[in-house]
């Protein structure tokens, strides 16, 4: 393969893309090439535009356009008005979620876990969580994070850091497998989980 830095320098950022490696990228890059005005042009497009107007909000996690200004008070990003928060680690596992049907109320996209790399308790939006619950009338707290010693090492810290409200606490528990992540689930499964959850007691100790 010729040395064509442009070239090397987009396989390595494609590669860095979940679920691809070097070779997959180069044949992403190669059909890139051959399809320029179908797919270059309007990706860059895309691209750029995504870059200039989404963002992530620092108080719930999820994407929101740049220019809505969300605050505790006023959330312009869901006008309904719901009485519960599902708490997930990535937008990915909110998608799942809400692409299943199976939910109906607010979000909250931690960014990540507390073991997870690079990631420590402060990095997390826990904060803004115990504010949301406190500011919006939350009556019940669901936490959809993953089976994996990570997610539940964030699942426990969270309820902790709720002890001194009054919400009700919740888990997804049966149909959820041990190791598995929200967002390989399928629809079945998470009916399951939902149905199912267990509340857990948050003002002990």
């Amino acid at each position: 393969m010729q040395n064509i830095t442009e070239i090397e320098d987009l396989i390595k950022l494609i590669s860095k893309l979940p679920g691809l490696g070097p070779k997959s990228a180069k044949r992403i890059v190669l059909k890139l090439i051959n399809n320029r005005n179908e797919l270059i042009k309007p990706m860059a497009k895309a691209l750029a535009e995504v870059y200039k107007n989404i963002s992530r909000c620092k108080i719930c996690g999820t994407l929101k356009p740049t220019s809505v200004d969300c605050n505790y008070n006023n959330c312009k990003i869901i006008e309904k008005k719901y009485d519960k928060i599902c708490v997930v680690e990535n937008i990915s596992d909110q998608w799942s979620i809400e692409s299943s049907s199976i939910y109906k109320g607010y979000f909250h996209i931690l960014g990540g876990t507390i073991s997870s790399a690079g990631h420590r308790k402060e990095d997390l939006l826990i904060n803004s969580l115990v504010e949301r619950v406190n500011k919006d009338n939350i009556e019940e707290v669901i936490l959809a994070t993953s089976a994996t010693v990570e997610g539940q090492t964030t699942a426990y810290y969270i309820q902790d850091s709720l002890k001194k409200t009054n919400v009700k606490i919740t888990k997804l528990a049966q149909g959820l497998p041990v190791g598995g992540e929200i967002e390989n689930l399928d629809d079945g499964t998470l009916f399951s989980a939902f149905k199912n959850r267990s509340k857990l007691n948050s003002n002990s100790g």
